[in-house]
């Protein structure tokens, strides 16, 4: 049984940059103002929420600056915290044209880009919430960092109708990434040492990891050996919606095939792997 390896992105943040920029620098009046699949969001919202993103690593991050007083530990407080900011934030920059919000996503997006450079990826930093309270090594925190980008992009390029970075390089890390909050999505589950439930996402980019129960705890591999008690496969693209909450539990279902112990199969489809 093979635990998984350190996911390294820090390339791939320039390039998916680019790819967001030349995106929105091609869209028209209509494609600004066309909803997406995130509920009273347009298409403008999610680039000022990524505008926002960038602004606070920079600020938060980079030069250290604090403005929401003591770390909150509470899931559903921090949930709470970060809707409030969004939801702020957008509305803030509801003021913003489209070309001036480009042009900031350009100068703050190349500045996060070095910065992400600049880390030792191998350094333990804070926690990444939705995989566990602990802290967390930095390469996991880019990760992080990496998928938010990627899928908000995507949920862009959704909205206009535009094909995604889909490609192996691109898609299999983010993958790999969402994964890691299976542990904590079956931290309350109880079952007898040795239980193993297995995640297969079919597809170019797609992979098989287990969870596994050992100790009182449940310990995530890599194409695990040991036969299953319970394995959901499901296509690569749902999958990366339903951890994302762009579709339901019900429509995930209907993409998916359980084999085994049910109720087992069913705690995946709770997976969540932002923070909403």
């Amino acid at each position: 049984m093979n635990p998984p390896k350190p996911i390294i992105v820090d390339d791939l943040f320039p390039p998916v940059l680019s790819a967001l920029l030349e995106l929105l620098s091609g869209l028209s009046s209509d494609d600004w103002n066309r909803p997406t699949c995130c509920p009273g969001w347009t298409v403008k919202d999610i680039a000022a929420h990524l505008l926002g993103g960038e602004i606070g690593i920079l600020s938060r991050k980079r030069d250290g600056h604090s403005f929401s007083g003591s770390p909150i530990m509470q899931w559903d407080k921090l949930v709470e915290l970060i809707n409030d900011l969004n939801k702020t934030w957008v509305t803030a920059a509801s003021r913003l044209s489209p070309r001036v919000l480009t042009d900031l996503l350009k100068i703050t997006g190349e500045q996060v880009c070095d910065y992400f450079k600049s880390l030792d990826a191998y350094a333990i930093g804070g926690p990444v919430d939705w995989a566990s309270q602990e802290p967390a090594p930095v390469w996991l925190d880019l990760a992080r960092e990496y998928t938010e980008r990627w899928h908000h992009q995507q949920q862009i390029r959704d909205a206009v109708g535009k094909p995604g970075l889909k490609e192996p390089k691109f898609f299999a890390p983010l993958l790999d990434t969402f994964v890691r909050a299976l542990p904590r999505t079956y931290r309350e589950v109880e079952a007898n040492e040795g239980t193993l439930v297995v995640l297969t996402m079919s597809g170019d980019s797609g992979g098989r990891w287990g969870v596994l129960r050992e100790k009182g705890a449940w310990c995530l591999y890599v194409d695990p050996s040991l036969p299953s008690d319970a394995e959901v496969i499901i296509d690569q693209d749902a999958a990366w919606r339903l951890f994302t909450r762009g579709i339901g539990k019900d429509e995930a279902l209907n993409k998916a095939k359980l084999i085994g112990d049910h109720s087992l199969g069913m705690k995946m489809f709770e997976t969540v792997s932002v923070i909403a």
